[in-house]
């Protein structure tokens, strides 16, 4: 069980194991009021998106300081050479993009974990280890314990062998990026194509025969429902789309009242 007073929330593993839906959002925005406010909104995880966000590796750890203390688990997606620092700042697990093929998860996977399970490198000077405070064999366990390692599919090639990634020991979940995979299968940006929409049941359908919990982003409730289906239950929203919509809707009405008066 994670101390209250260590940096690392380590509920994830039990969370994506459990069963039950989870609901999360991506934020590319360097804001650790926006980590808060979804922690506050009901959020179960919150993924920082280094991958596409503004974020430099000092907004990362603020953000993940406040995602430790509003109570929200924090996911970082972020590019391999990143992985390292990203862990030791304390991120409760890596999302890492285009993953394609078992070998490479396996060699992810291994990167999040310390020996025997893994090849991270220790340190106990790191903010996961409370600069020293939670260091030693104790924050050894409780990061191989705590953390988890998302794989993301984007590509045809990655769904063909999605049961084989999922079947890796390590990789705790996997997630289907839609947008990239419609992009790699020649259809732009629509995802909602007949085609696409086959090859995420399937890749979805494969990692939970594999028994990993699979992930998608999920816009609306009518997407969760029929994602869920598939047997999807790791679903995420994105932050700046649920604000750029709020702030639209709100302009819209104040024009509206505006021409009324």
């Amino acid at each position: 069980m994670t101390d209250a007073r260590s940096p690392l929330d380590g509920r994830l593993p039990e969370m994506l194991r459990s069963g039950k839906p989870l609901r999360g959002l991506f934020n590319g925005l360097p804001s650790p009021a926006i980590v808060e406010m979804c922690a506050y909104a009901g959020f179960d995880f919150i993924i920082l998106d280094n991958e596409h966000g503004s974020a430099d590796l000092g907004q990362t750890e603020h953000m993940l300081r406040a995602a430790r203390a509003s109570g929200i688990a924090p996911i970082v997606r972020c590019f391999e050479h990143d992985l390292p620092r990203i862990l030791d700042m304390g991120a409760s697990g890596v999302q890492i993009p285009m993953v394609e093929s078992a070998e490479q998860a396996r060699r992810l996977a291994g990167m999040t974990r310390y020996p025997p399970l893994g090849r991270r490198g220790s340190a106990f000077s790191t903010r996961a280890a409370g600069y020293g405070a939670f260091g030693g064999a104790a924050h050894t366990q409780r990061s191989n314990d705590g953390i988890v390692f998302v794989a993301m599919i984007e590509t045809p090639g990655g769904i063909d062998v999605a049961s084989e990634i999922a079947a890796v020991d390590g990789v705790d979940a996997v997630f289907i990026g839609p947008n990239d995979l419609a992009h790699a299968m020649g259809h732009g940006s629509d995802w909602n194509a007949a085609p696409v929409q086959r090859a995420i049941e399937r890749g979805l359908k494969a990692i939970a025969a594999a028994g990993k919990c699979p992930g998608i982003i999920a816009l609306t409730p009518q997407d969760e429902e029929k994602y869920g289906r598939f047997g999807a239950r790791y679903f995420a929203n994105v932050s700046t789309s649920i604000i750029s919509k709020a702030l639209a809707q709100v302009a819209s009405a104040g024009m509206e009242a505006g021409l009324r008066y």
